[in-house]
């Protein structure tokens, strides 16, 4: 089956650095109000689709809206702009690259450094730093500060490309779970779910998963499923141990990552509706990183039964991150009859 390959491309290319998810959100909202028995928005910003089910146990779904970015701390005598970053970012993939920055308005500017012709011998063998960097906007301070103040916010620059089976953009993480959790809640409007199902698009995971913790501590769920993406290392040099997961193997089953250690009935569980309905997948370990997936699992008294689904990504957290299709499809598909079938399973110890 096919994705809705246009939505995605709004979904990515839409501005939502940390803290900063106005635009994001209210795109949310317009996909989910026809969909779901409730829309809400809790004070941190998160927002809450709820589908009422047969039961009233609570199953929770968090995919974060945020993208990793940069906010402004300072403007030069010449017109240049320094940032700090929101989120981990490799340095060395930002050279050159375009930004934007909003302020009273969206201007473009380009992530500027040092030309190597320049540099010493030394400083051509260092490892690029944030501080390197600085955004030049093509105009002298005065212009600049009629439009940017210290404290807004800034997003790549980029257009979602379709390159084979794949889509390629900015902020494939973590757009493209937001995308799978409309598109699961699209499919199921109009059938019965065993329990309440609140679909989260949470804020800021990317500076420490605040918006989840909040949410699951509001909510409680009995149950709860993590939508982020995962490292898919599958390219020259790599070698199979490091690999974590390959783009076209299916959707990625989260067994652990570096917050999270997911409870071996949900993982039992996800494998046996994945091989049930045909579903292609894969199973994950994360050695380094987190997701929205810890929140839900421990920020509620008595914790929540907890697992993952993970979407395979190349070049994950640089300029340019990259899906496969396929996956893509099978983590809706997953996701849809994880939830039907919540109450099928004996979550016994």
């Amino acid at each position: 089956m096919s994705i809705n390959t246009s939505l995605l491309k709004e979904i990515c290319e839409i501005a939502g650095a940390p803290g900063f998810e106005q635009r994001i959100r209210e795109l949310v909202i317009r996909e989910i109000t026809p969909l779901v028995d409730e829309v809400s928005i809790n004070n941190m910003g998160n927002v809450y689709a709820i589908k009422r089910g047969k039961s009233n146990k609570r199953v929770m779904i968090g995919a974060h809206m945020d993208e990793i970015g940069f906010i402004v701390n300072h403007i030069d005598d010449k017109g240049f702009v320094r940032f700090h970053p929101l989120g981990g970012f490799d340095p060395k993939t930002l050279t050159s690259q375009r930004v934007i920055i909003h302020g009273k308005e969206d201007l473009i500017g380009v992530m500027g450094s040092k030309p190597i012709h320049v540099m010493s011998p030394e400083e051509r063998t260092k490892g690029a730093k944030i501080t390197d960097y600085f955004i030049d906007l093509g105009m002298p301070k005065e212009e600049v500060e009629q439009i940017i103040t210290i404290g807004d916010p800034i997003t790549r620059y980029s257009e979602l490309m379709e390159l084979g089976n794949c889509v390629n953009c900015k902020s494939i993480d973590n757009r493209v779970s937001v995308f799978i959790l409309i598109e699961a809640l699209r499919e199921l409007k109009g059938h019965n779910v065993p329990f309440d199902i609140y679909g989260v698009f949470t804020v800021q995971e990317e500076v420490g998963i605040r918006g989840a913790n909040v949410s699951a501590l509001d909510i409680q769920p009995d149950f709860g499923f993590g939508l982020d993406t995962t490292i898919a290392y599958d390219v020259p040099g790599a070698k199979p141990e490091e690999m974590v997961t390959k783009l076209g193997d299916g959707t990625a089953i989260k067994i652990m990552d570096s917050s999270t250690i997911c409870d071996y009935r949900m993982v039992k569980y996800m494998k046996s509706v994945a091989n049930k309905h045909s579903i292609k997948w894969q199973p994950e370990i994360l050695p380094a990183g987190g997701t929205d997936t810890s929140g839900i699992q421990r920020m509620n008294a008595g914790g929540a039964i907890s697992g993952a689904i993970s979407i395979p990504t190349r070049h994950i957290h640089q300029v340019i991150e990259m899906a496969d299709k396929s996956d893509i499809r099978a983590s809706i598909e997953l996701l849809k009859v994880c939830l039907s079938e919540l109450d099928q399973y004996d979550w016994k110890f």
